[in-house]
């Protein structure tokens, strides 16, 4: 026991002691961050792509999810630059009032205080809005929001409203808006944006929120109802940093200044979702035109990128060596720990008994709300949180085999060796522990496929893997998107269900 004990403690330390020189084995790129929504992809490869130009090494953590997450990679550095909006920065980040108008000299004088500056306008103004169906628009005679809020009672009941999570719970969101207008709607459960215009169109739901510079606004005619209350303020789309962001840095982004006037926005964001172009080519055409020239046409409409050709994309390579490192590194942690974990609970009935509950209760949180949890925990984003919260749900599977392959040992081997003078450690090495090995192998096949499946969900908090493409995907509505990071990681699920299953065969044959 002692010596499982200190191969546990060993595996464990070796890892967590790499962590930091892995991170270190290149020289640290500028980590710009991005939201999981078109836009912000977009915006997000294009100041990436501008400080590579300018020399910089710079890598693009796309998706991170909302502005909480984003406010602690800022804060902690995990991210140094990303795209934000002035009105969320007064709104959201510094809970400025309502009636606020910040400057941005104003905000970055209180921004200061946090050591962040936010910076370089990009040249258009991206407010948050509400949009019906035009058919429905016409019909209820409504134009403004105000209109939409003297609506009678029955039909306001009868309006379902699909707006996104973010928007839900955001202080310039849903339940503010709500309250200025007195609408009386009772929105369902929240959606992602991308889909939720999908959803619209289908009929599925009457109202969404909407930005301003959206495409899908004019492709699917929508009817965006006028803030007549002046609710919403301005969101200028500005570069926010850390105030320490190298001055390199800095003045390669400020050559960004201006270039994105409203129009010129919604034809990028066009351009990855109606004509399906992947975010880096996007921003590479468009930084390669001179500054204020407009996109050309060709008059058609680009062709889409198909499945195949999104599966085999540049990025497979390393989409797969993080979601395999984010797999088996969680693997090797929840062996070097459950197993001894299994071997002392099997020898104590009662406290088993105690500690497989505890571990089963971690399998029953959502995956979603562990990694909130470990991010707020251990103040930072990326592989380490996914890292930990992958460990968690593996535990149980390998403890509980453990202890189930050990009380299959038949009892008359183990009196056996104890007649022979063997001591429990040597026992528990030379007998108990090799004829339950196939038992146990099949507990850590178990983890694996889990842990396979599990780990795509480790994109919302920028530790990459094949959820990344799903991802994405999901922030544009492209299925073939999604398919190309679903197909790879269930191929890989079957794989590893297929090689530890041979090395459970074999420890049978063995035992």
């Amino acid at each position: 026991m002692r010596a499982l004990c200190q191969l546990a403690h060993g595996l464990i330390f070796a890892l967590l002691a790499a962590l930091p020189a892995a991170a270190a084995w290149a020289a640290e790129p500028v980590p710009v961050g991005s939201k999981r929504f078109t836009e912000s992809y977009v915006l997000g490869e294009i100041v990436t792509q501008t400080l590579v130009a300018a020399g910089m090494p710079a890598v693009h953590r796309q998706g991170l999810g909302n502005t909480a997450i984003l406010e602690q990679a800022l804060a902690r550095g995990e991210v140094q630059v990303y795209p934000e909006y002035t009105g969320t920065i007064a709104r959201e980040l510094l809970k400025l009032p309502a009636d606020a108008a910040p400057t941005l000299a104003e905000l970055n004088t209180v921004l200061a205080a946090r050591g962040l500056k936010a910076a370089v306008p990009l040249g258009f103004n991206n407010t948050y809005a509400l949009a019906l169906r035009e058919a429905d628009a016409q019909r209820l005679g409504v134009a403004t929001i105000s209109d939409l809020a003297r609506l009678p009672p029955a039909t306001l009941a009868s309006l379902r409203a699909g707006l996104s999570h973010e928007f839900l719970v955001r202080a310039d969101g849903w339940p503010a808006l709500a309250r200025a207008y007195g609408l009386a709607i009772k929105p369902g459960a929240g959606l992602d944006h991308g889909l939720a215009f999908k959803a619209l169109a289908g009929g599925q739901v009457d109202l969404i929120d909407v930005y301003s510079t959206d495409a899908q606004i004019g492709r699917l005619g929508l009817r965006v109802l006028k803030d007549d209350r002046g609710f919403f303020p301005r969101y200028d789309a500005v570069l926010l940093m850390q105030g320490t962001l190298p001055e390199p840095a800095q003045r390669a982004l400020a050559a960004l200044q201006g270039r994105l006037p409203e129009a010129t926005m919604i034809a990028l964001n066009a351009e990855a979702e109606v004509d399906g172009r992947p975010f880096a080519d996007i921003a590479r055409d468009f930084l390669a035109r001179p500054a204020g020239q407009a996109a050309a046409s060709t008059g058609a409409p680009a062709a889409r990128p198909g499945f195949v050709e999104r599966l085999l994309a540049p990025d497979l390579g390393r989409l797969l060596a993080q979601h395999l490192a984010l797999v088996f590194g969680s693997l090797v942690l929840a062996v070097a720990v459950g197993v001894p974990l299994g071997v002392w609970a099997q020898a104590r009935p009662r406290a088993g008994a105690v500690l497989r509950s505890a571990v089963g209760l971690l399998q029953t949180v959502p995956s979603l709300a562990l990694l909130a949890v470990l991010v707020a925990v251990l103040g930072r984003i990326g592989f380490v949180p996914a890292l930990v919260a992958l460990f968690a749900y593996a535990l149980l599977p390998i403890v509980a085999n453990t202890i189930a392959g050990l009380a299959a040992v038949p009892a008359g081997l183990v009196q056996a060796a104890q007649a022979l003078g063997l001591q429990r450690r040597d026992i528990l090495r030379h007998v108990m522990l090799p004829l339950a090995l196939p038992v146990l192998l099949a507990g850590v096949t178990t983890a694996a496929v889990i842990n396979v499946g599990t780990a795509t969900v480790a994109a919302f908090v920028g530790a990459g893997g094949l959820g990344e493409r799903i991802v994405a995907g999901l922030a544009v509505n492209e299925p073939a998107q999604m398919l190309a990071g679903a197909v790879p990681a269930a191929l890989l699920a079957v794989l590893v269900q297929l090689g530890f299953g041979a090395l459970e065969r074999r420890a049978r044959r063995w035992t």
